[in-house]
């Protein structure tokens, strides 16, 4: 059984366990925040300027999005970022798609405060509009030599405890260079979360397709919630 507290932690149901990160006005968990401050200082000596663009998210606005997405008021998109037509799809293979590039309400490490998407704003021209897109990290994008510089940060062991969660792609969630997590934290509160408890979470919510996505929650569990120990930093 968890306690209210940490219940309303797990699942975004509030933001008391977040603070305020002044510059970009987007919120974090207060651990996050100091690494985050820590890797800052570096990499503006190497002539970068991180700025965070998406920070806490709680359950409610996941939910805003995720049910836009499963009534066709939003794109749902492929692997490579076209828009399906969601008519042609069974209510399975529409919950997998958007399960690609959106988490489900309840399963969002945004709603920790731990996670969170980083983008160089020394890189930005004025009026810029940021999409956190492939294109705008991969080799040649507008931040690319940031996260080339966050590569060898991360493999030093030198990012203060922040990893990249879903650098690769393992069939689940496409890969988001930008989605940076504070482990120690990330670690403790993904360990609290189980494909029963977010099964529990999603039938006491109006979620479009609940009814799939509890039917299919073991799939959606491993796939596009659980993050791999391996890729996780070694605890110090």
């Amino acid at each position: 059984m968890l306690t209210a507290p940490i219940e309303r932690m797990l699942f975004g149901l509030g933001d008391d366990h977040v603070i305020l990160e002044p510059r970009s006005g987007q919120l974090l968990h207060p651990e996050a925040l100091v690494a985050f401050q820590q890797l800052c200082a570096d990499a503006r000596d190497a002539g970068f300027d991180p700025l965070v663009v998406s920070g806490f998210r709680g359950f409610d606005r996941q939910r805003v999005i995720w049910n836009r997405k499963a009534r066709g008021e939003r794109p749902v998109l492929d692997s490579a970022g076209a828009p399906l037509d969601i008519a042609r799809l069974t209510p399975p293979q529409l919950v997998f798609a958007i399960l690609r590039w959106s988490a489900l309400p309840g399963a969002s490490r945004h709603h920790w405060g731990t996670d969170f998407d980083v983008v160089d704003a020394a890189a930005m021209p004025d009026n810029y509009q940021v999409q956190l897109t492939p294109q705008e990290v991969c080799q040649g994008g507008i931040f690319s030599a940031f996260h080339e510089w966050l590569d060898q940060r991360i493999a030093a062991a030198e990012s203060y405890g922040l990893f990249r969660p879903y650098a690769e792609d393992r069939g689940g969630i496409a890969p988001e260079r930008w989605h940076l997590s504070y482990a120690p934290a990330a670690r403790e509160l993904q360990g609290l979360l189980s494909a029963d408890r977010l099964a529990e979470r999603v039938r006491c919510s109006e979620l479009a397709l609940g009814e799939t996505v509890i039917e299919h929650m073991g799939a959606v569990f491993e796939r596009f919630v659980e993050v791999p120990e391996a890729f996780y930093p070694p605890q110090s």
